[in-house]
Formats: structure tokens, sequence, C-alpha cells
């Protein structure tokens, strides 16, 4: 066991750095709050005074700067002023080269430094962008820390604590019953093994790809728990963002590949018992299987991605309807509180057993999918 836990480590670290890498590249990131400066002189008298004073409250920019990645990690804003912690943006540039700064020097989106900005519109909104001395707009190498990749960092840390805690609990007392977040962590590690790694793969072969198995529940697991915590250096929607299940599911179809047997692919391009004229002369069903391939991954990538945005986009939905009710009556935001903190609560914890159900249905069609690829011949 004590083995496994640590093979389970390394491949952690290895699918955090790789996972980290992508999202820093290729992630789109959201504008940071803006302090809107629009012209009031068309809005009624209420809505300017709520402009005035700098209180309108704006449910998208809430909501969506929750759930999208940015350049800065946003904590609370108060009377208009948006207090954030400025992350590291690292940039390479073909004009300026390597430009390593924090993200306090854009002051929220509003401002460009040394060339650089991020962009509020258009195909590059949210991600930093470079004016060229010819007046082009163009992408530059962009490996910025951005919030997603910060959280995921420090979920694969505290991930890396607590089961090397558990694996020298077991080199010291090997013969003592499980203790504390050890006894806590037992079933589960018990439960991934048996119920998902012997079931799908088979009692013969499943000790190879059980400390994969073990990576993907518990940092799916551990990241749905920390995204339903409110503060900071919890809050980060990594799981909601596309790039971190793609990743994943890069991963499971690499294994899938790479172990897959001539059995497997005999079964996907020469179908035994479907009629000739299904595969030749044109390859009706060897076409079905092989894209089939890829869909399967593509599914693992929404059915993850799609749900836990979908629970923090109305568990956040129904928060902002305290303040936009709060804006039109005082005493209609005291009414509707009561109402949308028990939903919420109730939703809280709805999200707490989707938490888990996501990291188990990721992890058991992975299982799947890798017990297959290791069919052998009928």
């Amino acid at each position: 066991m004590v083995k496994k836990i640590k093979q389970w480590i390394s491949l952690l670290l290895l699918a955090g750095v790789f996972t980290f890498s992508l999202t820093s590249a290729i992630l789109p990131s959201s504008p940071a709050p803006t302090e809107k400066n629009e012209q009031t002189h068309s809005l009624p008298a209420e809505e300017q005074t709520s402009k005035e004073t700098g209180h309108h409250f704006d449910a998208e920019e809430m909501i969506m700067g929750h759930v999208l990645d940015s350049y800065e990690w946003h904590l609370l804003t108060i009377k208009g002023k948006h207090i954030s912690i400025p992350l590291p943006v690292i940039l390479y540039s073909k004009e300026k080269g390597l430009n390593i700064f924090l993200s306090s020097k854009f002051h929220h989106g509003h401002s460009s430094y040394k060339g650089f900005r991020i962009a509020e519109e258009g195909k590059y909104a949210g991600k930093i962008v470079e004016e060229t001395a010819d007046g082009q707009v163009v992408r530059p190498i962009d490996l910025s820390l951005t919030k997603t990749a910060v959280a995921l960092v420090f979920s694969v840390i505290l991930l890396i604590w607590i089961f090397t805690s558990i694996a020298r609990r077991y080199e010291k007392h090997r013969n003592e019953p499980p203790h504390g977040l050890q006894n806590l962590l037992e079933p589960l590690i018990i439960f991934i093994r048996d119920e998902v790694a012997k079931a799908s793969i088979g009692e013969e072969k499943y000790e190879k790809y059980l400390p994969y198995l073990l990576t993907l529940f518990f940092f799916i697991f551990i990241n749905n728990l920390l995204g339903l915590i409110p503060i900071f250096p919890a809050g980060a929607n990594v799981t909601g963002n596309i790039a971190i299940p793609t990743v994943m599911a890069l991963f499971t179809f690499a294994l899938v590949v790479v172990s897959a047997t001539k059995y497997f692919w005999i079964d996907i391009f020469n179908t035994p018992g479907v009629p000739w004229w299904l595969k030749f002369p044109f390859p009706l069903i060897p076409l079905i299987e092989f894209s089939s391939l890829f869909i399967k991954h593509i599914v693992l990538v929404i059915r993850l991605f799609a749900n836990i945005v979908a629970g923090h986009i109305v568990a956040l939905g129904f928060f902002a309807l305290i303040f936009i009710f709060g804006e039109m009556n005082t005493l209609a935001g005291y009414g509707i509180s009561v109402v949308t903190i028990a939903f919420t609560v109730f939703l809280t914890l709805l999200e707490l057993l989707v938490a888990f159900i996501q990291a188990y249905v990721f992890t058991l069609l992975s299982a799947l999918y890798i017990g297959l690829a290791l069919e052998e011949g009928h």
C-alpha cells in the first residue's frame, strides 16, 4: 500500500505540472473586474445615483468573474474599489523578449504596460495582447500564473502533503489501525481499488493503473471541494475550467492507446460479427468505431466541465438575487435573502455530493476505457 501511494504521489505531481503548463499557455482568461465609467445622462435618476455612488451591482461580472480565469485573484469589492491579489505575468515577445511583472501593472485592465494590455473584446478578449510597432495586435507567448494555475499548484501541493503524511504513518505504524486523516481517506482508496480498478480492469492487471486512477479521483475530488469554499486560496473554478478536464482526458486517451492490445484495434477496424458490406468498400462501421474512440474522451471533458460550471453558476445566481432585490428595495433584499440562503445551503450540500460523483464517474469511465483496451482475444 505504501509503495502504491508513493507511485500515486509521483503521478500526481507529473499530472499537476503538465496540466499547469497547458493551462498557463492556452487558457483564455476573463477580464479583470473593471470600474465602468459609463455616461449617466441617459439613465433614470435611480440608476444615475447607483452609478455615481459606485454601488451598482453587476450580476454578470460577479458570476463570470468567479467562473472564468483571470490574471489576478479578486477577493472583494468595497464601495466600488476592487481588492485583488496580483499574480505574476510571464510573457515572451519577439520584439520585447522576456517580460516578467505583476498583473497590478494593468490596474484591473484599465492600463497597458510595456505595450501589453488585457483585451476587452474580440477573439483575444480576456487575454494579454501586444501592440506592435506597426499597430498590429498580436498574442505574445503567455506563461503567466493565472488564478486557475495558482489554485492548481496549491491543490497539488496540498494533495502531496496529505498523502505523504499518510504514507509516513503507514511506514511507522504498520500494525496499528488507521487514525485521523488516514482513517478518513483509506476507505476511499480501498473503494477506488476494489470497486473501480479491479472491477473495470481485472484482478491481474489493475495494480499497474491504480496509482493513475487514484490520482484522477483525488485530484478532481479535492479541487471540486476547494471550489465550494469562497475564501482564498480556495474558491477557484479549477475543474470547471475546460483546460483541466481536457488534459486529464488526454492522459486517459494516451494510456488507452499505449496499453491497447491488438484485439482492441481488431475490434475497431474489423469488428467481428458485422456484415462485410458495412466494412467494404465504404468502411462505415470502422469509421464509427474509430470516431467513438475520440468521442468517449470528449464526453469525459464535457461531463465534468459542464456539471461543475453549472453548479457554480446556479449557486452564484441565487446569491446575486439578494443584491438585485436589495437595490430595488432594502426590505425585498432582506426578504429574498432568507429564501436564497436556505436554498443555497441545500444546493451546497448537493454540490458536495456532485463533487464526489463527478470524481467517481470520471475515474470509473477512465478505468472502463483502459479495461476495454486490455481485452484479450475471444
